[in-house]
This record gives C-alpha cells, sequence and structure tokens, in this order.
C-alpha cells in the first residue's frame, strides 16, 4: 500500500473534512502542516506536476497577502511558486498525494480517486 500524504491545515474546515474522508477509509495518512513546514519550491513544482495545475490555480488569490506581494494573475509561474515557497498561506488546500497523483481537496470528495 502506498503512503497518502495531506499538506493540511487545522483551521481549514476542507482540509478537516477531507482528513476525516481519508481517515474514514481506514487510511492513516502522513499529515505535513505546510503552514508549519512549508514546501520547498521544488515541492511545489512537483506537487503542480502531479495536481496538472498552473501555479496560479493552486493559489489563494483573495489572501490579502496576494496583493499585498504584488501577485496578480497575470504574474509568471516562476514568481508565483516563490512565493507559495516563501508564504505558503497562500498554496489552496489540500492537497493529497498517493502513488505519483496529487489531488486538490475541494470538495474533498475529490481526493477519492487517488486513494
Amino acid at each position: 500500500m502506498s503512503t497518502v500524504t495531506i499538506w493540511h491545515n487545522p483551521r481549514c474546515s476542507k482540509s478537516r473534512q477531507t482528513l476525516a474522508l481519508i481517515e474514514d477509509k481506514g487510511i492513516a495518512p502522513e499529515v505535513r502542516r505546510y503552514l508549519d513546514d512549508a514546501p520547498s519550491e521544488a515541492e511545489i513544482r512537483a506537487a503542480l506536476k502531479a495536481l496538472g495545475l498552473k501555479p496560479i490555480e493552486a493559489m489563494r488569490t483573495k489572501e490579502k497577502v496576494f496583493k499585498e506581494m504584488g501577485l496578480s494573475r497575470d504574474s509568471d509561474d516562476e514568481t508565483l511558486i516563490r512565493a507559495m515557497a516563501e508564504v505558503p498561506k497562500l498554496i489552496e488546500r489540500p492537497i493529497v498525494f498517493s502513488d505519483g497523483k496529487a489531488r486538490l481537496g475541494r470538495p474533498p470528495e475529490a481526493v477519492l480517486e487517488i486513494l
């Protein structure tokens, strides 16, 4: 059985719902509190590749810090990836990884297809 990992924010309801859904399937995932243990730029690139998303599609663009950092939907991918590594709160959550695949837990049920 493969290892399942979740980039988790316990203060986020979708993240908590996704974690509960995984645990209800009898899976004990590796829980990475990504706000405390920020992913590197390389890890973010790998996550984006596994998700099949562009950086802007995996960002919380409504966060105040998004605008404060001078970011926009037109910012280049490298700038956005660097911003996510510097301020992990900009990463959309939760992200679940399993067998080299990843899904964004929005809605939480989206992660079931990779478990």
